[in-house]
């Protein structure tokens, strides 16, 4: 298994495990306070942003996505 694994959760979260960090855009990191598992909003209505606080389950939100594969990058000019 990855150090890391983010799971797309159902009409829901974005589930984060194992050895990570989350850093705002200055670079500033979140304080976990030891958390190997935190969940992130998709929805855009967490009053925690960015992670989840439910609020996916009373705004409505769906989204099921299925893996597939991306095409390969494009090379750097």
């Amino acid at each position: 298994m990855p150090a890391t694994r983010i799971t797309v959760n159902p009409n829901g979260s974005l589930r984060v495990e194992g050895d990570f960090e989350i850093v705002d855009a200055e670079g500033r990191p979140f304080g976990l306070g030891g958390r190997t598992r935190v969940t992130l909003c998709r929805c855009g209505h967490s009053a925690n942003k960015p992670f989840c606080d439910s609020a996916h389950k009373t705004s409505g939100f769906q989204s099921a996505p299925v893996a597939f594969d991306l095409p390969a990058p494009k090379p750097a000019p």
